[in-house]
């Protein structure tokens, strides 16, 4: 496989997109098949980060590091941005962002909404995407110009009801103060949208918009890896994301949702406050 870049100045052609695909396909399943089949039955705390509940597992470190050995196998001159701790400029323009498990309390648990996400960026801009699944037994995947699919299936976002009729997913961060705000604009949200689901993978839930799962999605607080793929995912399913009005998704805030849920969605997320860690209502 070829590590000569292309100029800058030039998209990624068709040939690479499929070459980073394939890629991302395999690494997921490969890690994918380590996380379910291997996960010891006393698995237990590796490290914490922002918080005592903000938690990283062996399985965590295990999972990146086959990622990125097989990633640096197949193209060494390739960049990367690992949750856990992998980061390298590289010098072939791609940048492959990991995370090897989103979802990882999930996954401390038990429970079965936790996902590989792997995504491919090309001087900057993301090309392809890829979210395994492994026990929902599904992987998403999505090149950029070229559509979103779920194990083969095409995808299109559900067509966007009013918002008193959307169901809309979000996620709580591990810090006491930004989950208090959290909480305050989900307080101030439900009344107003069909019903809140909380699932514990942002990778999942943007997917989830993608396959009409969600009507829309948001999250303050999300990583580049958290988000990666699924917002490519999302996008490449006709679902429109962003963050605060003007601005891509970040960690500000990331909204993603059927195009006329998202009109709506995101202007009262942005009244709600919902891109700053102050609960809603709260003195400025």
């Amino acid at each position: 496989m070829t590590d000569t870049p292309q100029s800058a100045s030039e998209p990624a052609d068709d040939a690479l997109k499929a070459e980073l695909l394939a890629l991302a396909q395999e690494a997921a399943a490969r890690a994918g098949t380590l996380l379910r089949d291997g996960r010891p039955a006393d698995l237990g705390v590796a490290a914490t980060k922002t918080s005592p509940i903000d938690v990283v597992t062996e399985m965590d470190l295990a999972s990146e590091r086959l990622i990125t050995g097989f990633l640096a196998e197949h193209r060494p001159q390739d960049g990367f941005l690992g949750e856990e701790g992998a980061v390298s400029e590289g010098t072939s323009g791609v940048r492959w962002v990991i995370d090897p498990v989103d979802g990882t309390v999930n996954y401390l648990y038990g429970r079965p909404d936790w996902a590989v996400s792997i995504a491919a960026e090309y001087h900057g801009e993301r090309v392809v995407g890829v979210v395994a699944a492994p026990v929902r037994g599904e992987t998403w995947q999505a090149v950029s110009g070229q559509g979103a699919f779920l194990d083969g299936r095409r995808l299109r976002c559900r067509p966007s009801p009013p918002l008193e009729q959307a169901l809309i997913g979000t996620g709580f961060g591990y810090v006491r103060e930004r989950r208090v705000a959290q909480a305050a604009v989900a307080q101030e949200l439900v009344p107003r949208v069909r019903d809140i689901r909380r699932g514990g993978s942002a990778a999942i839930d943007l997917c989830d918009v993608a396959t009409g799962r969600l009507d829309g999605f948001y999250e303050r607080g999300l990583n580049p890896w958290d988000l990666a793929a699924g917002d490519l995912v999302a996008r490449e399913a006709g679902a429109r994301t962003g963050g605060r009005p003007g601005l891509p998704a970040d960690g500000a805030l990331t909204v993603a949702a059927s195009p006329g849920v998202f009109e709506v969605l995101q202007p009262l997320l942005e009244e709600l406050g919902a891109w700053h860690d102050r609960p809603a209502g709260a003195a400025e």
